[in-house]
């Protein structure tokens, strides 16, 4: 088994309900194995989780930490700026903050950023040196 390889990412939430309809308006469908306390979704070959900020810091083992947010990205490619653009409106729509508008950026690609309702920061791009595969999954090209 790879050591490199993510399985499952869970974001903590200060409104589950909330959370869960932003993300179900967007067109995720929310797991059968999902509970009163935690939603999961599958995602290609992985699963999110979304689950309260208190429980997540009492799991860790940090009960009463304040569990903080925006130091990393959460990313989708797709295959087309036109495809980023709708994606991006779509999650606008849905409630989510616009960070930076969808652009032309300096690596050569089209991008943007927003955050969900709760601060979770996503990036929506089109890299057109990195092509999907056919089930919208990555796979990095070998440097030439």
């Amino acid at each position: 088994m790879t050591p490199q390889r993510v399985t499952m990412i869970t974001l903590g939430v200060k409104d589950l309900a909330a959370s869960r309809a932003f993300y179900k308006a967007l067109g995720w469908v929310e797991s059968s194995r999902s509970q009163e306390s935690i939603a999961f979704f599958q995602i290609n070959g992985m699963a999110l989780g979304l689950f309260g900020l208190d429980e997540l810091a009492k799991d860790q083992g940090r009960e009463g930490a304040t569990l903080g947010f925006g130091a990393m990205t959460l990313a989708q490619n797709f295959a087309t700026e036109a495809e980023v653009d709708a994606a991006f409106a779509k999650a606008l729509k849905c409630g989510a903050s616009q960070l930076k508008a969808p652009e032309k950026v300096f690596w050569g690609g089209y991008s943007g950023y927003y955050a969900d309702p709760d601060g979770h920061v996503w990036e929506l791009a089109n890299n057109p040196f990195w092509p999907l595969n056919e089930d919208g999954s990555q796979t990095l090209p070998e440097a030439t």
